[in-house]
């Protein structure tokens, strides 16, 4: 779990330095901020989204596949989402976390950077080569990118980003915990279109930044699950 760790720490180091940077930041440089992170947020998803459902054949034909599996994913899963009401649950959380600590913006902080920071092949893949190997390189290089996010991100959103540094450790360090019986399972087209239903979700988040739209993103979060079914079915 070291990789894990390290992930962890630049997440909380990174989201410090953005608090105290927020201080200083006039609310109309901040929202420009936020518009441009919503950009760069939204290119790295959609080509996230690309990259999992296209591949080159042998031929040199480009081809796709998931595009009905991720229309499904997304159905099902805001479907169970909205029944089950998971953005208003963790919204009257982060209400309590704002109104005891005077944390505001925390819900959408929280959430809006657990996504970014556990989504995405190197979440998945970093954790299984530091669980069955010791070899903690890809997190190293996703702590990297999640310290300079992190910066960026609590400068905008507060205190929430630090503790979406609790499912990182969950996930990731699950994933290296469980990775001798996960290997064979996270990987090949499963692994692909849990990353695509997944990017398209932190796309969902990079339009709420660029255009401040309302999209309930973790209304959104049970569409992870479908491709596991899809799978376990087929």
């Amino acid at each position: 779990m070291t990789g894990t760790i390290i992930n962890v720490v630049g997440i909380l180091a990174g989201g410090l330095i953005g608090l105290l940077l927020k201080k200083g930041i006039p609310d109309h440089i901040n929202a420009a901020i936020m518009r441009t992170e919503g950009l760069a947020i939204a290119i790295i998803a959609l080509n996230g989204v690309i990259a999992s459902m296209f591949s080159v054949t042998e031929t040199g034909r480009l081809t796709d596949s998931g595009g009905l599996l991720l229309l499904v994913s997304l159905v099902l899963g805001c479907l169970a989402g909205e029944l089950l009401c998971i953005e208003t649950a963790i919204e009257n959380f982060g209400n309590r976390i704002e109104q005891r600590f005077k944390a505001s913006g925390f819900a959408r902080g929280f959430i809006s950077a657990s996504l970014v920071f556990c989504i995405g092949a190197m979440s998945i893949i970093g954790a299984l080569n530091d669980g069955l190997t010791g070899d903690s390189s890809i997190l190293i290089i996703k702590a990297t990118l999640d310290f300079t996010t992190a910066i960026v991100l609590a400068a905008a959103l507060g205190a929430g980003v630090m503790f979406a540094a609790v499912p990182v450790l969950l996930l990731q360090g699950g994933i290296s915990l469980l990775a001798g019986s996960l290997s064979a399972v996270l990987a090949g087209a499963l692994l692909d279109h849990i990353c695509m239903v997944g990017y398209a979700l932190v796309l969902c988040i990079g339009l709420n930044f660029l255009f401040d739209l309302k999209i309930k993103v973790a209304n959104l979060l049970p569409a992870l699950l479908v491709p596991i079914g899809y799978q376990l079915f087929f």
